[in-house]
């Protein structure tokens, strides 16, 4: 079922702006970002869902006007955490914690972990823990691109964009967070979008897979 939704699915360039996409799909594609892994289980990355349409034209000229993110129902702007610190790193351990209601020989066991990641990351330059928390952020970005074509709900995979100038729009900067990436999602409009009817391409299976016995 997988594979199929993923050979229906492209990277739609025109959608149809008249056409919303559900809320409860879109509840369910938030939550397979929720639910996706991260290293440490530390998600350390925010979501934003964006629907305002004077937000969405401001984004325009900063997605060097991909008209996608003006044309979707929803954008979702995945947004890391500039930095492992150790305030966002205890708060991460606490909240399992307690959830997991851990004691004992588990709870000594979760602690020691907690100190390894601490002496690990906090004393990391910024620049290396953005970028680790970014490529956790991809994770949850593939999950997105992958329940919205469970649901056959169109999206588009977007990199493409001044993500300073976005940063300072949506006031991530002082969050702590920076953008990564974009993914506009709403429903293909098939007459006007010339990528829709060609065919999908993918490096041949012998040529990308490599086993190793």
């Amino acid at each position: 079922m997988l594979l199929e939704k993923l050979n229906w699915r492209y990277a739609t360039k025109k959608f149809d702006p008249a056409r919303p996409v559900p809320q409860d799909k879109i509840d369910k594609i938030v939550e397979a970002v929720r639910l996706a892994p991260t290293s440490s289980g530390l998600q350390p990355y925010d979501l934003l869902v964006i629907t305002n349409p004077d937000i969405k034209a401001k984004i325009l000229p900063i997605a060097s006007g991909q008209t996608q993110v003006v044309d979707a129902s929803h954008i979702l702007v995945f947004a890391a955490w500039d930095t492992y610190t150790a305030d966002r790193i205890n708060a991460a351990f606490d909240f399992v914690e307690a959830e997991r209601q851990l004691t004992g020989e588990a709870l000594d066991n979760w602690n020691a972990y907690r100190h390894r990641l601490l002496n690990a990351y906090v004393p990391r330059d910024a620049r290396t823990n953005f970028e680790h928390a970014a490529r956790q952020s991809y994770i949850g970005f593939g999950f997105a691109i992958a329940e919205a074509a469970m649901l056959e709900v169109d999206a588009t995979p977007m990199e493409g964009f001044d993500a300073d100038a976005l940063d300072e729009l949506l006031g991530l900067r002082a969050r702590g967070l920076r953008s990564v990436t974009m993914l506009p999602l709403g429903y293909r409009q098939a007459d006007q979008d010339w990528l829709v009817g060609l065919k999908k391409v993918r490096r041949p299976k012998e040529e990308f897979v490599t086993v190793i016995r």
